[in-house]
């Protein structure tokens, strides 16, 4: 699996580690500077009470907010963030099918960027929400 590019012109991201254990895809908007993930649930993704762990919630809301952190600093390098916090509501419960989160920047200045995150079933029910605070790493020399 790849990560899906709705432009030739997106960044590439390399795929973690958690990316192929989990199956996420990330697609990144350079025009926006919005990112979503999507997750095809599975049994592995699914707590004792057959739902969507919570857990695997806050992953991919974050990684949805992280990349769009990244796009806010540079949509074209996107550079690697920092989360510093991220603060998640369990707003309702899924067992299968696709969830798709999305991130959207709120502000921001050189070094700090927050993000709204929102995390949908595929049928348009709010699973989640996410408020999220990530730091653009600067490069070790």
């Amino acid at each position: 699996m790849t990560s899906a590019q709705p432009e030739t012109d997106s960044p590439t991201i390399k795929r973690s580690g958690c990316q192929n254990a989990t199956g996420f895809e990330i697609e990144l908007c350079t025009e926006t500077g919005h990112a979503k993930c999507y997750l095809d649930l599975a049994p592995g993704h699914l707590n004792s009470h057959g739902i969507l762990h919570g857990g695997i919630i806050a992953m991919i809301l974050d990684v949805a907010c992280g990349n769009t952190a990244s796009a806010y600093f540079d949509r074209v390098e996107h550079p690697l963030v920092l989360t510093v916090s991220l603060n998640t509501n369990y707003i309702g419960a899924v067992r299968e099918g696709r969830v798709i989160a999305t991130g959207k920047p709120a502000g921001g200045g050189r070094n700090l960027c927050y993000v709204n995150g929102e995390m949908h079933h595929q049928d348009g029910t709010l699973i989640a929400t996410a408020t999220g605070v990530f730091k653009r790493h600067s490069k070790v020399k």
